[in-house]
Parts: structure tokens; sequence; C-alpha cells
């Protein structure tokens, strides 16, 4: 085999574009937390409204992302821990992998789905303890890895329930539409908004 040949064989390979796929979304989770310090420490330093404002701005974007990169990379795992049948896209974005439905029970769909939702609240648990809620930068943090729980929660947890019912994932995963969607946007807003008011 000639070098360009095993190096096309090794960007195609199930760990490279693994691996791939985990810089992306390490490399962008270390932005908006970088960004979201940044505009934290500028409000700690001027006490300014507009450090305020950008680190809430800042906060619930990187509190949003982090839940929702953990929420994916939990599914994946889940998807390992049931034996199910997956690929890896070539191209990176949001989702780590394609579930082949064909391939998979519904046992491993339901422990697939349910490991993405333990990743989410796992997020929201872990940024509650490391963070003090004495800022509203931080307060911001919080409520967007919530705002990104509740979307998820919304969306997820009736697909298992119909699932459990039809014995059919795709058929209850294609019926999400753009209604769905927006309740579930509207969710998130309105967990977020009860996170600042509660903070």
């Amino acid at each position: 085999m000639d070098q360009p040949d095993a190096f096309a064989e090794l960007a195609s390979s199930r760990g490279f574009l693994l691996a791939r796929h985990a810089m992306v979304h390490g490399g962008i989770v270390i932005l908006l937390l970088s960004l979201f310090a940044a505009a934290d420490s500028w409000h700690a330093l001027t006490g300014w409204a507009l450090a305020a404002l950008l680190a809430c701005a800042t906060g619930a974007v990187a509190g949003f992302a982090v839940t929702t990169v953990l929420h994916e990379w939990f599914h994946w795992l889940g998807g390992v821990v049931s034996g199910g049948a997956y690929t890896i896209p070539a191209k990176t974005g949001l989702f780590v992998f394609d579930w082949q439905f064909e391939q998979n029970s519904v046992r491993q769909f339901y422990v697939m789905s349910i490991g993405g939702n333990v990743g989410g609240l796992l997020a929201v648990i872990i940024l509650a303890q490391a963070i003090d809620l004495d800022a509203p930068g931080r307060v911001a943090l919080l409520a967007g890895a919530l705002a990104s729980f509740t979307f998820a929660a919304i969306i997820e947890w009736p697909i298992l329930v119909r699932t459990r019912a039809s014995g059919n994932p795709f058929q209850e995963l294609s019926a999400i539409t753009p209604g769905v969607l927006g309740r579930a946007a509207a969710g998130a807003l309105l967990a977020g908004i009860l996170c600042g008011w509660i903070f």
C-alpha cells in the first residue's frame, strides 16, 4: 500500500473521524468558555453594565453549547454501550454519528437516547457545582445549560414514550416538526428565564 492510500484509509477510519469531531467540539467549547471567562472577569473588575450584558450573553451561549456537546457525546457513548451499529460522518457537525436504525433494536435505541439525556443532566450538575452563582454572567451560564437540557428533553422524551408503543424509533423521530422545535425552544427559553429568576 503506497503512502497516499494509507493516509486515505487512516483519514476515513472511525477513530480518526471521532478524533476530528472531538477536536472541533472541544475547540468550540474552550473558545466559548474563554470568551465567557473574559467577559465575566471584565464585569468583576469594572462592574460596568455593558460588561454584565456581555457576560450574560457569552455565558448563556457557552452554557447551552457545553451541555449540547456533552449531550451528543453521551448519545454516542450510549450507542457504544448498547453495542449498536453506527457510522461516523466524514463531515464535522453537531452530530457525532449516524445511527443505523435498520440494524439496531428498540432496546439499543433506548440506551443510546437515554445516554444523551444523562450527558445533558451531567453538564448542568457539573456547571452548577463548578461556579459560584454570584454574578449575572455565571447565572446565565447555568441558565444556558438548563435551557439546552430542556430543549433536548422536550424533543426526545415524547419520542421515547411513543417508541414504546410503536416499536419504530425512526418513524417517531421523523414526526419531529417545526412546531415541535418551536415548543422546545419556548420551553428552553422559559427554563433559562426561570433559572435566572431563581438564582
